[in-house]
């Protein structure tokens, strides 16, 4: 634990952020915009440090024809600031493709156009952000018996640096998930690393691929190994009958408005289970209907013609997978029967989702100041700031981890221009309050946690 010391010239930052994806991307085009319009001399400052050598978002993933599920409309600003300068329409006037998209008549573009607006975007702000660097640790400072700011060690090719902040904003991201006691390997991968391991098989003739999920990610998969390798089997695993299609009604979508997230952090906790319960076909292990109608037309296709490449091992599981020399075998069980097959496939792909990184593992020793609700999990306040002790002063905020409180919009992008809005107005009301605080001739002595 760091000490303040008399003449101490480290300079402190207002705001750190960790990792520099969508979230933190659109949290640092906030700041732009506010330090544009206030000037210099009340310019939030703030450094983000990327570990990845340029800006990424879920690469493997970007298969050629696939949709963003989300409306171009709720991107990195519109919602929070319609007028700014950073938004996808602007995106496409500056490539000249304005007029082509209006009359496409679609909102959902490819995903590939909007990570390449994600890239233009983080482009315009990267004065604010040091790729390949990794944050490996947070260390308390401590003034007068409280923690005044953060130190922030970051490893890059030139070694470890560390610097100070009165405040932390975590954008982590999500962690690829396997089902437990299964190891990703040469022939065993998870769906997002499709696109980067699937040209190794270039060359080579293989006979089967094996898809495990039940997702929009699994759907995708099946179809574009399905149409890249025309020789091919791919087999689709999953618990179910079929894909279940994405309730993308206008009435349910309304999980997604700004108001909702106020409405889910109000509710008891047994009105939050079941609002998830209700609408978590919204988005998890659903499918776009469109995307279902193809693959069933496909599947149907070929029994009329005698040509099945595309199976589906509905109501089974994939209970055991080896990889061997130069292939890997499944064992697929009945769920009905319990009934089992070998199936020897040349790659076996999960599309078995993500969880979200624990927002304390960089903390140190200033986790233990971090509150814990009765279930173990991160107290988060309504504007993304982790529930601390007063004797921490800093704020700590949340782009992701926070679908407890915070409900289904925690890591997606529907709520990402309001919700950095939200922490940037935090940080300015509690940067404000500090200040009034430090003119007081006599400290109050609440140590409140709302600093």
């Amino acid at each position: 634990m760091s000490q303040v010391l008399p003449g101490d010239a480290t300079p402190v930052h207002d705001l750190i952020g960790i990792g520099f994806g969508p979230s933190n991307v659109a949290m640092a085009i906030a700041l732009s915009e506010h330090n544009a319009r206030v000037g210099r001399q009340k310019a939030v400052t703030a450094l983000f440090f990327e570990q990845q050598p340029l800006f990424g978002w879920h690469r493997g993933m970007l298969i050629d024809d696939a949709t963003m599920q989300v409306s171009f409309l709720k991107d990195l600003v519109t919602l929070r600031n319609p007028a700014s300068e950073f938004s996808f329409l602007c995106y496409l006037k500056s490539k000249g493709r304005l007029i082509d998209f209006i009359n496409h008549k679609n909102l959902f573009p490819l995903r590939v156009e909007f990570h390449d607006y994600f890239e233009w975007a983080a482009a315009k702000v990267d004065d604010m952000v040091s790729y390949g660097h990794e944050v490996v640790g947070v260390a308390p400072v401590v003034r007068e018996g409280a923690v005044e700011y953060l130190e922030v060690t970051v490893r890059s090719g030139e070694g470890l640096m560390v610097h100070r902040a009165r405040n932390l904003v975590i954008g982590t991201g999500l962690r690829p998930l396997m089902p437990q006691g299964v190891e990703r390997g040469d022939r065993v991968w998870h769906n997002s690393e499709l696109l980067a391991k699937v040209d190794g098989l270039e060359g080579t003739s293989p006979s089967r691929f094996i898809v495990v999920g039940a997702g929009q990610s699994a759907a995708e998969n099946v179809a574009y190994l399905h149409r890249r390798f025309p020789e091919a089997e791919v087999c689709a695993v999953f618990s179910r009958y079929g894909y279940s299609p994405a309730d993308d009604s206008s009435f349910a979508n309304r999980i997604f408005d700004p108001e909702a997230v106020d409405e889910y952090f109000a509710a008891p906790d047994p009105v939050k289970r079941r609002l998830m319960d209700y609408h978590g076909n919204t988005n998890y292990s659903v499918v776009d209907i469109d995307l279902i109608d193809d693959l069933y037309r496909q599947v149907y296709q070929e029994k009329v013609l005698g040509t099945e490449r595309l199976r589906f091992l509905n109501v089974s599981r994939l209970t055991d997978v080896k990889e061997t020399q130069g292939s890997v075998r499944a064992t697929v069980q009945s769920l009905v029967t319990g009934e089992e097959t070998l199936l020897d496939a040349d790659v076996v792909v999960f599309a078995t989702g993500y969880s979200p990184a624990d927002p304390l593992g960089l903390l140190g020793e200033v986790a233990d100041r971090c509150l814990r609700d009765d279930e173990g999990r991160v107290r988060v306040e309504r504007d993304y700031r982790i529930a601390t002790d007063p004797g921490l002063r800093c704020g700590i905020y949340l782009q992701g981890g926070t679908e407890h409180t915070h409900g289904i919009t925690s890591a997606l992008l529907s709520n990402t221009a309001i919700r950095v809005g939200e922490i940037l107005d935090s940080l300015l009301d509690r940067g404000r309050k500090s200040a009034s605080d430090e003119a007081r001739p006599v400290a109050d002595g609440t140590g409140s946690t709302a600093r």
